[in-house]
């Protein structure tokens, strides 16, 4: 749903430190009205509960929902704020039941949709938490042919465009790459992008959605292996082949974004035994055991690459460590 983006670059409204008696009031005027231009309708008999997080920038505006089941509907009167942006909202987990122009879907976690901000709808959020983001509909419009004929249409997780897509828009909320001036608009037209790829389906591959494609790429390769570093038999055939691409493609990547394969792999594990090895309780523990917890297999090699990194030996760093208390 639509926010007032000229306003402020971010929100949160919580009902959780309010009285129960005011919850439902405050949330319908101040949140409902207010800011996303739309009327709330609580669904559950339970205490009313609701936490949201809105955050925008130019040509994005993205929210997260948590709270009890609750109706969202941006009637005629809504649309009086001019907002023509074009919506397309997640659920995980929970339910979402949504209708506009006289067509109803009902979708779970994993499943995603786009709607119009600029004609009436009706959002249902059945417990659980839920997401959702906003681009300017003339944004989608360059992108992709008939953009309004794509929504109400329910966009298949399982799709690469889809994939690639949740995969860029996690990387950029962790790696809080649109709190940075220098990157803030090449990451919005890249989310554009690949918006477009996966509510278009066949939408035409531009320069600009290949540089996209390529950079959710690269972040969804460089999530895996920092999720899977500490795996002792980690190497390119494996991370190619976890990200659906080939290993020779796998490595221009990388050598598009400096270090290769090996050396970052190596430096993520050198930076988690450095960390091991600096615990208050590090002595406990045998450095070979540190060295295979880490991901190498070969203690001598790991005892070279760490004393080539850190100017000393896992054991002189320890020892240092330990003298310093």
């Amino acid at each position: 749903m639509p926010m007032d983006a000229a306003n402020f670059a971010s929100y949160r409204f919580s009902t959780c430190e309010l009285p129960e008696r005011i919850r439902i009031p405050l949330w319908r005027e101040h949140f409902g009205r207010c800011i996303v231009h739309a009327d709330i309708e609580p669904l559950s008999n339970v205490s009313f509960q609701a936490d949201a997080s809105l955050r925008a920038v130019q040509g994005l505006r993205m929210l997260a929902l948590k709270g009890t089941s609750m109706r969202f509907k941006r009637l005629q009167a809504n649309l009086a704020d001019g907002d023509d942006s074009i919506g397309v909202i997640f659920c995980s987990p929970g339910r979402c039941q949504l209708s506009q122009r006289g067509r109803d879907a009902d979708f779970r976690a994993g499943d995603a949709i786009a709607i119009l901000h600029s004609e009436p709808a009706s959002v249902t959020y059945i417990d659980g938490l839920q997401f959702g983001l906003a681009v300017p509909r003339e944004a989608l419009a360059q992108r992709v042919t008939d953009v309004e004929g794509l929504v109400m249409r329910p966009i298949c997780h399982r799709t690469e465009a889809f994939r690639l897509f949740i995969s860029y828009l996690k990387s950029v909320l962790k790696t809080k790459a649109l709190s940075a001036p220098k990157l803030r608009d090449t990451v919005v037209t890249h989310i554009h992008d690949l918006i477009a790829l996966a509510i278009g389906e066949c939408a035409a591959l531009g320069e600009s959605s290949a540089s996209a494609v390529v950079a959710a790429r690269h972040r969804a390769m460089l999530d895996y292996i920092a999720a899977h570093f500490e795996e002792p038999g980690l190497n390119v055939q494996t991370v190619a082949r976890g990200q659906g691409i080939s290993p020779r493609y796998l490595q221009r990547l990388m050598a598009s974004s400096g270090p290769s394969f090996t050396e970052r792999l190596n430096e993520l594990r050198l930076q988690r035994a450095l960390k091991l090895l600096t615990e208050p309780d590090a002595g406990r523990r045998r450095i070979s055991d540190i060295a295979l917890e880490v991901g190498f297999s070969d203690v001598s090699h790991f005892n070279r690459l760490f004393r080539a990194r850190f100017g000393d030996s896992p054991r002189g760093v320890r020892l240092a460590r330990k003298g310093s208390h």
